[in-house]
Protein backbone atom coordinates (compact mmCIF):
# COMPACT_ATOMS: atom_id res chain seq x y z
CA UNK A 1 0.00 0.00 0.00
CA UNK A 2 1.25 3.18 -1.12
CA UNK A 3 1.59 6.01 2.15
CA UNK A 4 3.26 9.86 2.28
CA UNK A 5 5.18 10.69 5.61
CA UNK A 6 3.70 13.81 7.68
CA UNK A 7 7.47 15.24 7.42
CA UNK A 8 6.60 15.04 3.42
CA UNK A 9 3.14 17.51 3.99
CA UNK A 10 5.28 19.81 6.52
CA UNK A 11 7.58 21.79 4.11
CA UNK A 12 8.47 25.72 3.64
CA UNK A 13 7.24 25.40 0.33
CA UNK A 14 3.95 23.24 0.96
CA UNK A 15 0.63 24.81 0.05
CA UNK A 16 -0.99 23.92 3.28
CA UNK A 17 1.40 26.10 5.34
CA UNK A 18 1.22 23.75 8.41
CA UNK A 19 3.45 24.81 11.80
CA UNK A 20 4.33 22.32 14.24
CA UNK A 21 3.39 22.85 17.39
CA UNK A 22 5.11 19.81 19.20
CA UNK A 23 8.96 19.29 18.65
CA UNK A 24 8.81 15.95 20.40
CA UNK A 25 6.30 14.51 17.85
CA UNK A 26 7.30 12.00 15.49
CA UNK A 27 7.30 12.92 11.68
CA UNK A 28 7.83 9.58 9.84
CA UNK A 29 4.34 8.37 10.72
CA UNK A 30 2.84 7.48 7.37
CA UNK A 31 -0.54 8.52 5.78
CA UNK A 32 -2.00 5.74 3.73
CA UNK A 33 -5.62 7.40 3.15
CA UNK A 34 -6.33 11.14 1.60
CA UNK A 35 -9.78 10.85 3.27
CA UNK A 36 -9.93 14.00 6.20
CA UNK A 37 -11.89 12.78 9.85
CA UNK A 38 -13.78 15.17 11.40
CA UNK A 39 -13.65 13.87 15.11
CA UNK A 40 -16.87 15.10 16.30
CA UNK A 41 -18.64 12.27 17.38
CA UNK A 42 -14.97 10.66 19.32
CA UNK A 43 -15.26 14.60 21.10
CA UNK A 44 -18.69 13.38 22.54
CA UNK A 45 -17.53 10.03 23.43
CA UNK A 46 -18.03 7.70 20.82
CA UNK A 47 -15.15 5.73 19.27
CA UNK A 48 -17.00 3.16 18.12
CA UNK A 49 -16.41 3.99 14.27
CA UNK A 50 -13.86 6.49 14.94
CA UNK A 51 -11.35 7.17 11.57
CA UNK A 52 -8.54 7.15 13.70
CA UNK A 53 -5.64 6.45 10.01
CA UNK A 54 -6.77 9.69 8.44
CA UNK A 55 -5.76 13.23 9.15
CA UNK A 56 -7.69 14.35 12.23
CA UNK A 57 -9.33 18.32 11.27
CA UNK A 58 -9.66 20.10 14.35
CA UNK A 59 -12.46 23.40 12.86
CA UNK A 60 -14.31 25.78 15.14
CA UNK A 61 -16.46 23.85 15.48
CA UNK A 62 -14.51 20.87 16.91
CA UNK A 63 -12.37 23.08 19.36
CA UNK A 64 -14.76 24.87 20.64
CA UNK A 65 -16.67 22.45 21.27
CA UNK A 66 -13.20 20.68 23.39
CA UNK A 67 -12.89 23.69 25.26
CA UNK A 68 -16.66 23.81 26.54
CA UNK A 69 -15.97 20.77 28.20
CA UNK A 70 -14.59 20.47 32.05
CA UNK A 71 -10.72 19.35 32.07
CA UNK A 72 -11.45 16.47 33.77
CA UNK A 73 -13.62 15.44 30.57
CA UNK A 74 -11.29 17.02 28.18
CA UNK A 75 -8.80 14.75 29.60
CA UNK A 76 -10.85 11.26 29.53
CA UNK A 77 -11.74 12.39 26.03
CA UNK A 78 -8.23 13.42 24.81
CA UNK A 79 -6.71 9.89 26.38
CA UNK A 80 -9.01 7.64 24.46
CA UNK A 81 -8.12 9.78 21.20
CA UNK A 82 -4.15 9.56 21.28
CA UNK A 83 -4.37 5.95 22.33
CA UNK A 84 -5.26 5.24 18.58
CA UNK A 85 -2.36 5.69 16.08
CA UNK A 86 -3.43 8.79 14.78
CA UNK A 87 -1.06 10.04 11.98
CA UNK A 88 -1.64 13.81 12.82
CA UNK A 89 -3.71 16.24 14.12
CA UNK A 90 -4.32 19.81 12.48
CA UNK A 91 -6.28 23.18 13.70
CA UNK A 92 -7.22 25.65 11.25
CA UNK A 93 -7.76 29.17 11.45
CA UNK A 94 -4.47 29.60 13.44
CA UNK A 95 -6.01 28.11 16.38
CA UNK A 96 -4.09 26.23 18.75
CA UNK A 97 -4.54 24.56 21.42
CA UNK A 98 -3.65 24.38 25.50
CA UNK A 99 -0.50 22.31 27.03
CA UNK A 100 -3.57 19.61 27.96
CA UNK A 101 -3.82 18.61 24.56
CA UNK A 102 -0.31 18.72 23.25
CA UNK A 103 0.72 16.62 25.87
CA UNK A 104 -1.48 13.95 25.81
CA UNK A 105 -0.61 13.84 22.09
CA UNK A 106 2.65 12.90 23.34
CA UNK A 107 4.44 12.07 19.50
CA UNK A 108 1.43 12.47 17.53
CA UNK A 109 2.42 15.65 15.22
CA UNK A 110 0.33 18.37 16.02
CA UNK A 111 0.08 21.22 13.76
CA UNK A 112 -1.64 24.18 13.01
CA UNK A 113 -2.63 26.30 9.56
CA UNK A 114 -3.52 29.85 8.33
CA UNK A 115 -5.71 28.24 6.12
CA UNK A 116 -9.40 28.03 6.69
CA UNK A 117 -11.53 24.50 6.79
CA UNK A 118 -12.64 24.35 3.37
CA UNK A 119 -9.01 25.43 1.99
CA UNK A 120 -7.30 23.09 3.62
CA UNK A 121 -9.43 20.08 3.35
CA UNK A 122 -9.26 21.31 -0.99
CA UNK A 123 -5.47 21.49 -0.84
CA UNK A 124 -4.74 18.64 1.30
CA UNK A 125 -7.42 16.22 -1.14
CA UNK A 126 -5.10 17.91 -3.86
CA UNK A 127 -2.14 16.89 -2.89
CA UNK A 128 -2.65 13.25 -1.13
CA UNK A 129 -4.78 12.09 -4.57
CA UNK A 130 -1.25 12.77 -6.50
CA UNK A 131 0.65 10.88 -4.03
CA UNK A 132 -1.27 8.66 -3.44
CA UNK A 133 -2.73 7.78 -6.93
CA UNK A 134 -1.94 4.35 -8.24
CA UNK A 135 1.18 4.77 -10.56
CA UNK A 136 3.72 2.80 -13.08
CA UNK A 137 7.07 3.85 -15.47
CA UNK A 138 6.33 2.91 -18.75
CA UNK A 139 8.49 3.07 -21.75
CA UNK A 140 7.54 5.74 -24.44
CA UNK A 141 7.57 9.43 -25.91
CA UNK A 142 4.90 11.52 -24.24
CA UNK A 143 4.09 14.43 -26.43
CA UNK A 144 1.58 16.79 -26.56
CA UNK A 145 0.20 17.54 -30.07
CA UNK A 146 -2.84 19.67 -30.96
CA UNK A 147 -3.79 19.40 -27.16
CA UNK A 148 -4.05 16.09 -27.51
CA UNK A 149 -1.66 14.21 -24.82
CA UNK A 150 -0.40 11.46 -27.13
CA UNK A 151 1.83 8.59 -25.69
CA UNK A 152 3.68 7.08 -28.65
CA UNK A 153 4.55 3.19 -27.98
CA UNK A 154 6.75 0.48 -30.16
CA UNK A 155 10.08 -1.07 -29.67
CA UNK A 156 13.36 1.04 -29.39
CA UNK A 157 14.22 1.91 -33.13
CA UNK A 158 11.15 2.14 -34.26
CA UNK A 159 11.25 6.38 -34.73
CA UNK A 160 9.14 7.19 -31.88
CA UNK A 161 12.15 10.00 -30.44
CA UNK A 162 12.55 11.21 -33.98
CA UNK A 163 8.81 11.76 -34.84
CA UNK A 164 8.51 13.78 -31.15
CA UNK A 165 11.50 15.58 -32.41
CA UNK A 166 9.76 16.76 -35.57
CA UNK A 167 6.53 17.45 -33.65
CA UNK A 168 8.72 19.87 -31.53
CA UNK A 169 9.95 21.49 -34.65
CA UNK A 170 6.26 21.62 -36.33
CA UNK A 171 5.30 23.72 -32.76
CA UNK A 172 3.98 21.25 -30.63
CA UNK A 173 5.14 20.20 -26.69
CA UNK A 174 6.94 17.33 -25.14
CA UNK A 175 6.32 15.84 -22.23
CA UNK A 176 8.15 13.12 -21.48
CA UNK A 177 11.31 10.85 -23.96
CA UNK A 178 11.93 7.26 -23.55
CA UNK A 179 11.12 6.93 -19.39
CA UNK A 180 7.34 7.95 -18.84
CA UNK A 181 5.84 7.86 -15.11
CA UNK A 182 1.82 7.37 -15.10
CA UNK A 183 -0.33 8.21 -12.31
CA UNK A 184 -4.32 7.58 -12.33
CA UNK A 185 -6.34 10.27 -11.02
CA UNK A 186 -9.79 9.22 -9.60
CA UNK A 187 -9.81 6.21 -10.97
CA UNK A 188 -10.70 7.71 -14.29
CA UNK A 189 -7.70 9.74 -16.11
CA UNK A 190 -4.48 9.01 -16.36
CA UNK A 191 -1.61 11.42 -15.68
CA UNK A 192 2.15 11.55 -17.86
CA UNK A 193 4.90 13.60 -17.26
CA UNK A 194 8.66 13.03 -17.06
CA UNK A 195 11.23 11.93 -14.39
CA UNK A 196 14.48 12.23 -12.97
CA UNK A 197 17.57 13.73 -14.32
CA UNK A 198 16.37 13.01 -18.11
CA UNK A 199 13.83 15.57 -17.95
CA UNK A 200 12.90 17.21 -21.32
CA UNK A 201 15.69 15.03 -22.65
CA UNK A 202 15.58 13.21 -25.96
CA UNK A 203 18.40 10.21 -26.71
CA UNK A 204 18.37 11.01 -30.94
CA UNK A 205 20.92 8.15 -32.44
CA UNK A 206 23.66 9.51 -34.23
CA UNK A 207 23.25 12.84 -31.74
CA UNK A 208 23.50 11.54 -28.45
CA UNK A 209 21.31 13.30 -25.84
CA UNK A 210 19.75 17.04 -26.48
CA UNK A 211 18.00 19.25 -24.65
CA UNK A 212 14.42 20.09 -26.29
CA UNK A 213 14.39 23.56 -24.04
CA UNK A 214 17.47 24.48 -24.65
CA UNK A 215 16.95 24.05 -28.73
CA UNK A 216 13.43 25.01 -28.97
CA UNK A 217 12.70 27.25 -25.58
CA UNK A 218 10.58 26.63 -22.51
CA UNK A 219 7.30 26.52 -24.99
CA UNK A 220 8.45 23.61 -26.44
CA UNK A 221 7.81 21.04 -23.22
CA UNK A 222 5.63 20.74 -20.45
CA UNK A 223 5.58 18.92 -17.11
CA UNK A 224 2.39 16.96 -17.46
CA UNK A 225 -0.07 16.00 -19.28
CA UNK A 226 -3.24 14.22 -19.22
CA UNK A 227 -3.00 10.61 -21.54
CA UNK A 228 -5.98 10.51 -23.92
CA UNK A 229 -4.85 8.49 -26.70
CA UNK A 230 -1.76 5.66 -27.45
CA UNK A 231 -0.38 5.37 -30.55
CA UNK A 232 2.05 1.86 -31.33
CA UNK A 233 4.25 2.44 -33.75
CA UNK A 234 5.33 -0.70 -35.72
CA UNK A 235 7.46 -2.09 -38.59
CA UNK A 236 5.32 -2.44 -41.67
CA UNK A 237 4.25 -6.22 -41.66
CA UNK A 238 2.76 -7.01 -45.11
CA UNK A 239 1.20 -10.37 -43.76
CA UNK A 240 -0.59 -8.52 -41.13
CA UNK A 241 -4.34 -6.79 -41.85
CA UNK A 242 -4.16 -3.18 -40.78
CA UNK A 243 -7.39 -0.96 -40.50
CA UNK A 244 -8.17 0.92 -43.53
CA UNK A 245 -11.50 2.46 -43.05
CA UNK A 246 -11.37 3.14 -38.65
CA UNK A 247 -14.73 2.27 -37.83
CA UNK A 248 -13.27 0.02 -35.24
CA UNK A 249 -12.67 1.76 -31.88
CA UNK A 250 -9.63 -0.20 -29.82
CA UNK A 251 -8.81 0.30 -26.57
CA UNK A 252 -5.83 -0.14 -23.77
CA UNK A 253 -5.66 -0.10 -20.40
CA UNK A 254 -3.43 1.88 -18.21
CA UNK A 255 -3.64 1.79 -14.86
CA UNK A 256 -7.12 0.35 -15.37
CA UNK A 257 -8.29 3.27 -17.43
CA UNK A 258 -9.33 2.41 -21.24
CA UNK A 259 -7.95 4.88 -23.69
CA UNK A 260 -8.19 4.97 -27.04
CA UNK A 261 -5.49 3.16 -29.42
CA UNK A 262 -4.05 2.85 -32.37
CA UNK A 263 -1.52 0.88 -34.31
CA UNK A 264 0.16 3.06 -36.85
CA UNK A 265 2.79 0.88 -39.40
CA UNK A 266 6.13 2.50 -40.19
CA UNK A 267 7.97 1.90 -43.44
CA UNK A 268 10.32 4.48 -45.41
CA UNK A 269 8.37 6.92 -47.34
CA UNK A 270 5.36 7.56 -44.61
CA UNK A 271 5.43 10.85 -42.49
CA UNK A 272 5.28 10.00 -39.22
CA UNK A 273 4.95 13.50 -37.41
CA UNK A 274 2.26 14.40 -40.28
CA UNK A 275 0.04 10.95 -39.60
CA UNK A 276 0.52 11.40 -35.93
CA UNK A 277 -0.81 15.08 -35.88
CA UNK A 278 -3.72 13.58 -38.11
CA UNK A 279 -4.46 10.83 -35.16
CA UNK A 280 -4.97 14.00 -32.82
CA UNK A 281 -7.26 16.09 -35.08
CA UNK A 282 -8.91 13.15 -35.63
CA UNK A 283 -9.28 12.25 -31.71
CA UNK A 284 -10.45 15.62 -31.42
CA UNK A 285 -13.09 15.42 -34.02
CA UNK A 286 -14.37 12.17 -32.51
CA UNK A 287 -14.69 13.66 -29.06
CA UNK A 288 -16.76 16.62 -30.72
CA UNK A 289 -19.09 13.95 -32.03
CA UNK A 290 -17.86 14.19 -35.80
CA UNK A 291 -16.34 10.64 -36.69
CA UNK A 292 -14.90 10.61 -40.15
CA UNK A 293 -15.24 6.89 -40.75
CA UNK A 294 -19.09 6.57 -39.75
CA UNK A 295 -19.73 9.70 -41.45
CA UNK A 296 -18.09 7.83 -44.69
CA UNK A 297 -19.71 4.46 -44.67
CA UNK A 298 -23.27 6.05 -44.11
CA UNK A 299 -22.94 8.28 -47.12
CA UNK A 300 -21.50 4.76 -49.29
CA UNK A 301 -24.69 3.05 -47.80
CA UNK A 302 -26.81 5.94 -48.73
CA UNK A 303 -25.61 5.93 -51.89
CA UNK A 304 -25.96 2.33 -52.62
CA UNK A 305 -29.72 2.52 -51.55
CA UNK A 306 -30.88 5.65 -53.59
CA UNK A 307 -29.27 3.33 -56.41
CA UNK A 308 -31.04 0.79 -55.60
CA UNK A 309 -34.22 2.89 -55.59
CA UNK A 310 -33.46 4.41 -58.78
CA UNK A 311 -33.21 0.96 -60.31
CA UNK A 312 -36.64 -0.42 -58.89
CA UNK A 313 -38.22 2.64 -60.24
CA UNK A 314 -37.12 2.77 -63.57
CA UNK A 315 -37.70 -1.08 -64.05
CA UNK A 316 -40.61 -0.93 -62.03
CA UNK A 317 -39.97 -3.45 -59.66
CA UNK A 318 -41.56 -3.27 -56.03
Amino acid sequence: MKSVRVSSLNREDSDLKLILLNSSATLERPITKKDINRPGLALGGFFDSFDWDRVQLFGRGEWTFLESLSEARQREILEQFFSYPVPLVVFTHEQKPGPLFLSLAGDTPVFTTELTTHNFVLRYSRILDEKLAPSSIIHGVFVEVFGVGVLLQGKSGVGKSEAALELVERGHRLVADDIVEIFCRENSTIIGQGTGPVLHHMEIRGLGIISIPDLFGSGSVRKSKVVELILHLEDWDDTKDYDRIGLDSVKKQLLGVDLDYLEIPVRPGRNLPILIETAAKNYILKKMGRHSAAVFTRAIENAILSKEVNHDFQTGND
